[in-house]
């Protein structure tokens, strides 16, 4: 198993740590519910430096992008990050990922830690531009520093605004005495907050600023089980659980960065599901009785016939019901309708939701 820089601090503060994408992740520290409400209420930090980087540079690194990704990257400007996928020739996806603008020639890519071999591989086949790419990850540190105090407590340890950077945005700058380091305002909680970028020789030193700095704001740190609960709520896909390479992007509720101003990968035949519609869809439900959904559970109507399965479900500590995501048949997909989640073999009734659940 591959560790962080900062395995070694996680074990210290006693976390429970588990087998992660080939990583040794924290699961959590002093629990699920306590930690996500950290993040809702003031700030928690999470270790997310197995997340994959990739650099991409030269006269031709836009055109390589374009191709690769759904979304329209020429609408990017220096320091402007965009959402994309990563779409396959068989009309799945090969991942979801962020798209940074460095300069005019030079890209980050950050994409899910389970795929930076594959996404690697992918790009690289596309890369008939001679781009030159590099892999950054396992030199590169990623801390998530998310909720609504965020910016407070990270403000003394550095000369950037941080109050004033728009989402989805990036600055280079000074942080906690080390300099060109990547400030990111963006996150995958809906707490608000940012991500740090940074060599991993300045992982210990760096945890140990924010913590000392977020002191005032009872910072915690923050395990993977309450990033999953957090997200969820917000009814963000997570890969291998809602999308994969089988999952459509247009089942998946994606279309909104699936962007036909331009050719890329596999578009005339995505071009044509958009134009004919899907047969099923992404959709948000809640338990209307008691029981909490899971991954893969079947998903069927009045009658027990299979209408589709559950990718990702959960109790919501913020809303304390359960609520999950399922891809169901298009014609069951309208809000209220209602469902059965089949649980131990029994059909327990919920209804299908507007995201995000979660409302700030």
């Amino acid at each position: 198993m591959k560790t962080t820089a900062l395995t070694a601090k996680h074990i210290s503060l006693g976390a429970k740590m588990v087998p992660f994408a080939g990583f040794n992740m924290p699961v959590q520290y002093s629990g699920i519910n306590a930690e996500h409400e950290a993040v809702r209420k003031s700030v928690g930090v999470f270790d997310v430096s197995h997340m994959g980087e990739f650099i991409l540079k030269g006269d031709k690194a836009l055109d390589l992008i374009q191709q690769a990704c759904s979304n329209d990257t020429s609408k990017l400007f220096d320091g402007k990050i965009q959402y994309a996928y990563l779409p396959n020739k068989t009309g799945g996806i090969v991942d979801d990922l962020l798209v940074y603008r460095i300069d005019e020639k030079t890209y980050m890519l950050v994409v899910n830690a389970s795929n930076i071999e594959k996404d690697w591989d992918w790009i690289s086949g596309l890369n008939t531009y001679g781009v030159d790419m590099k892999n950054i990850s396992d030199r590169t540190s990623l801390l998530a520093i998310q909720g609504p105090n965020a910016a407070k407590a990270l403000q003394s340890l550095t000369d950037v605004n941080l109050a004033e950077m728009d989402y989805y945005t990036f600055k280079k700058g000074r942080f906690a005495g080390f300099d060109n380091i990547l400030i990111s305002a963006t996150g995958y909680t809906g707490a608000g907050g940012f991500e740090i970028y940074f060599d991993n020789a300045y992982a210990d030193e760096i945890w140990d600023a924010i913590f000392k700095a977020g002191e005032a704001y009872d910072i915690k740190p923050i395990g993977l089980a309450a990033r999953d609960t957090l997200r969820l709520e917000m009814g963000f896909c997570l890969y291998g659980n809602d999308i994969d390479d089988t999952t459509s992007p247009f089942e998946a509720g994606l279309g909104w960065v699936t962007k036909f101003s331009k050719e890329f990968t596999n578009s005339e035949a995505l071009k044509s599901e958009k134009e004919a519609g899907v047969a099923r869809k992404l959709v948000g439900f809640e338990m209307v009785d008691r029981g909490i959904p899971r991954h893969d559970y079947e998903v069927v109507d009045a009658e027990g016939n299979t209408i589709g399965k559950v990718t990702s479900g959960t109790q919501s500590p913020s809303l304390q019901k359960a609520i999950g995501l399922a891809y169901v048949n298009t014609e069951l997909s309208k809000e209220n309708q209602e469902l059965y989640i089949k649980i131990r073999d029994n059909k327990v009734k919920a209804k299908v939701v507007k995201t995000p659940f979660y409302k700030r």
